[in-house]
This record gives C-alpha cells, sequence and structure tokens, in this order.
C-alpha cells in the first residue's frame, strides 16, 4: 500500500533538520515518552472516579481497555499491510532524528499515533472537558512520530483514525456490562476489590450520573 505523501514527509523531516537542537531533543523525549502522559492521565480519572456512581467507574475502566484494544487492532494492520518504513524507503530524505526500526517493524498504521487517538477519545467519554488537553496531546503525538522521521503523514493520520474509533465503540459497547460488573464489586468482601473499584457515592447522594462524554 502506497500513498503520495513522501513529498510532505520530505518537507517535515527537512523542517525538522532545520529546528534548534532543543525542539529536536524535544520531540525525540516526546514522542517516546509522552504516552506516559495519557498512563498518567488514565490513573487520574480512575482515582477520581472510585468515588463516583458505578456507570462513571465503569467508563473511567473501560478507557485503558478500550485504547488497548486499538492498539491490537492497530499491530493486526500492520502485519497485513507490511508498508516499510520511510526512513528506509524515502530515497533522499533527511535522516531520521530517531533510530529508524528494523525491517519488519512495519509503518502503517502508527502504534503511537493510535494509542494517542484511542486515549484521547476514551478519556473525554470519561469526562467531556479532557478533550481540550488530550485532543492537542494526540495530535502532537501523531506529528512527533513524523518529525522524528519514523512514519509517512498518512500513518499518524490513520493511526489517530483509527484509535479514536475502536475507542469509541469499545466504550459505547462495554459500559453497560462494566456497570453492572463494577456495581456488584463494589459489594466485594475482598479488600483489594474494594480498593480498586472505590467505595462509590454515599448513599443518600444526588445522583449525577450522565451518558458517556457528556460530564
Amino acid at each position: 500500500m502506497t500513498f503520495d505523501d513522501t513529498a510532505l514527509y520530505r518537507d517535515i523531516t527537512d523542517f525538522a533538520h532545520d529546528t534548534p537542537m532543543w525542539v529536536r531533543e524535544g520531540a525525540g523525549l516526546w514522542t517516546e515518552a509522552g504516552l506516559l502522559v495519557f498512563v498518567a492521565l488514565f490513573a487520574a480519572v480512575w482515582w477520581r472516579a472510585r468515588r463516583d456512581g458505578p456507570r462513571a467507574f465503569a467508563i473511567a475502566a473501560l478507557a485503558p481497555l478500550a485504547t488497548a484494544g486499538a492498539y491490537v487492532c492497530s499491530e493486526l494492520l500492520k502485519s497485513v499491510v507490511t508498508q516499510e518504513r520511510p526512513c528506509r524507503a524515502v530515497a533522499g530524505a533527511a535522516a531520521s532524528l530517531a533510530a529508524c526500526p528494523p525491517h519488519g517493524d512495519w509503518s502503517f498504521p502508527s502504534n503511537h499515533a493510535t494509542i494517542a487517538g484511542g486515549s484521547a477519545v476514551a478519556l473525554a467519554l470519561v469526562r467531556r472537558a479532557l478533550l481540550w488537553l488530550t485532543a492537542p496531546l494526540a495530535l502532537l503525538m501523531a506529528f512527533s512520530r513524523v518529525f522524528v522521521g519514523v512514519h509517512y503523514p498518512h500513518d499518524v493520520l490513520a493511526g489517530l483514525v483509527l484509535g479514536a474509533l475502536v475507542a469509541l465503540v469499545a466504550v459505547r459497547l462495554g459500559t453497560g456490562p462494566m456497570t453492572r460488573l463494577s456495581g456488584a464489586l463494589r459489594g466485594s468482601s475482598a479488600p483489594v476489590v474494594r480498593w480498586v473499584v472505590g467505595p462509590g457515592r454515599p448513599a443518600g447522594a444526588r445522583s449525577r450520573e450522565v451518558p458517556a462524554g457528556r460530564r
């Protein structure tokens, strides 16, 4: 599978080499470690949801699982498309800022962009206001993969879309079953289980449960 965006890839990687050293080093750090920001956000929304109702907790618990599902879909698609990395395939392009992955570590779609897109949508379904943070972070992650030279633009675009769609579908389909499971687990006598799912909303507190993404 080929797309005619090699010229854009060259333009971006040429631009990357013209940027100051601190920009290149920052991009190299972000493109690998930036996913940890999403991990921290997943942990934060889980911790907060421990004191919410079963439905809110269910969505928070599903968010990282949905993102993991998107990653699996990305890996399966890679094994079907088997597109070579641009840092190896594009003649005359500037050297990649990041180490070019070995042959067999295919390019399409971008796993990083898929995870970022899935995380952005899944977290926004937990709390809609988070989209103002997660969407720019996901776009920055996707761009960084082209900037450092290890993906084509179409790789990261496909990854963002794939991640967002899989996360949306997974959360929507899984909310009902996970809500019932969360309610049941909160009645468990096991201390570890009760710590993981949290105490929930105190008895008599006014319900503020709303549909996913409307909070």
